[in-house]
């Protein structure tokens, strides 16, 4: 799929939509990582919605080809240790931070909460200081 404007459009409109659905019928926050630790060591309480927030992200990735009729194009064409060693940067960083980018750059920014705006500027230039090395300073 190419991009377009109106994709982009179509997809932060849903994004957003399930943030302020989450927050209003459940007083949750979107958050992944949030979401996730909430169920490891289970809490017997809230354990089933979560299961389900994130079953359907899985299931929504899992149906994109049915729909779009193809599967997405994902190229990767690092070694495996640095997709390993960035996946546990990230969940570090996670962390570090206390949520992570769809808790704080889409539900936090949009609640204008100044640590969520701190937070979503640093993740911002760190990706950016990221990729700059990655591509030009590493070598790989």
């Amino acid at each position: 799929m190419e991009f377009s404007a109106a994709n982009a459009l179509i997809g932060g409109v849903l994004i957003g939509s399930a943030a302020t659905i989450m927050l209003l019928f459940n007083g949750r926050i979107a958050g992944i990582s949030g979401i996730l630790g909430g169920i490891l060591p289970p809490h017997k309480t809230d354990t089933l919605w979560r299961v389900v927030f994130l079953a359907s992200l899985i299931f929504g990735a899992w149906l994109l080809p049915f729909v779009q009729g193809r599967a997405l194009a994902v190229y990767n064409n690092n070694p495996w240790w640095i997709t390993v060693l960035a996946g546990v940067l990230v969940g570090y960083g996670t962390r570090l931070g206390n949520g992570c980018t769809s808790g704080h750059g889409v539900c936090g920014v949009a609640r204008f909460s100044m640590r969520s705006i701190v937070a979503t500027m640093t993740f911002i230039a760190t990706a950016m200081i990221t990729v700059y090395f990655v591509r030009h300073g590493s070598g790989v």
